[in-house]
Order: structure tokens, then C-alpha cells, then sequence
């Protein structure tokens, strides 16, 4: 709730009063020229670095490896164009370290390293709770409660398959 205070109410005030104080300094005009040339410098950083984070999910994707490192930053590199075709400077400034490749990379390292955090936390459910062995946070087993569900111990899991190496043109499953 802070963080959006933050965001919602604070940062106008403070990027109306930093336009101004810089209006004051080189000029109206300049200032609103200056707005535009980073929202035009910006959706040209954030439109090449997005087809570039394409490619590589796409490739990722061809080799049958999940892209999460590049959704992360697709999602990184919308917020910046967002942020960047918001008039003013401090917006500006946030959206640059999105859009930019290293710093890009860094903050996608952190967000996948905190969603990884509390996606897999062991033994934490919803409000701190723990499950119990085979328990989904969804309240039942994903295993089923019949004479064949998961035992702890068990070192056979049953099942049925179909090979499909031999059919795949492509030549993806190995």
C-alpha cells in the first residue's frame, strides 16, 4: 500500500516540481523538447532491446528451454516503455535503467531470484501455513486419496507414456 502512495502520489508532485526547477533553468520549451527527445530516445531503446529479448526467447524456445530469464525481461522492458513516454525525469530515469541491457539484466536477476524465493518456498502455504507431504496449497492432493496415491517412501511412481522420438520430424524430442 506504501509503494503505491509512493507511486500515485508522491512521484507527480515530485516530477512536476523537478519540470519546473529545470524549466526555470534552460527554459519551457527546451524542457518540453527535452521531455519528447527522451520518450522518442526511449521507445527506440525499448523497441530494439525487446526484438532482441524475442529472439532469444524464441531460440530458448527452439531448443526446448523454458525462456523465464527473457519473460522476466519482456516484462521488465514494457514497464520502461511506460515509463519512459511519461513525461518527466525522474520516470525517464527508472525507465533508462529498465531499458538498458546491464542494468536490465541485474533487476531480472533480482525479480527472478525473489519470485523464485516465494514460488518455491518449502513448506510455506498461503499465510505462512505449512501442507502436509503430498498437499496441494489448494487444499487436496494432486496425487488423489486412493489406494495408489503418493506414500512417503515410495520409490515407485506409475504411469504411462507414449514415445514420440520416432514421429517428430523436427527432430526436438531426444
Amino acid at each position: 500500500m506504501r509503494v503505491l502512495f509512493l507511486l500515485f502520489a508522491i512521484l507527480p508532485i515530485l516530477e512536476i516540481a523537478l519540470l519546473i526547477n529545470v524549466g526555470s533553468i534552460i527554459g519551457g520549451w527546451n524542457t518540453v523538447g527535452l521531455v519528447i527527445l527522451s520518450a522518442f530516445i526511449g521507445a527506440y531503446f525499448v523497441k530494439r532491446e525487446g526484438v532482441s529479448t524475442l529472439q532469444t526467447a524464441q531460440e530458448k524456445m527452439q531448443r526446448n528451454e523454458v525462456p523465464g530469464k527473457e519473460l522476466v525481461e519482456g516484462l521488465m522492458l514494457v514497464v520502461a516503455g511506460v515509463l519512459l513516454v511519461t513525461p518527466g525525469f525522474i520516470t525517464d530515469i527508472f525507465g533508462f535503467l529498465l531499458a538498458m541491457p546491464g542494468s536490465r539484466h541485474f533487476f531480472a536477476a533480482q525479480v527472478s531470484k525473489h519470485m523464485k524465493m516465494r514460488v518455491v518456498a518449502p513448506g510455506m502455504g498461503p499465510n505462512g501455513a505449512g501442507f502436509n507431504q503430498g498437499e496441494s496449497p489448494f487444499g487436496q492432493s494432486p496425487f488423489g486419496n486412493g489406494p495408489q496415491s503418493y506414500q512417503q517412501g515410495d520409490d515407485v511412481i506409475e504411469g504411462e507414456y507414449t514415445d514420440n522420438t520416432t514421429n517428430d520430424r523436427d527432430k526436438r524430442l531426444k
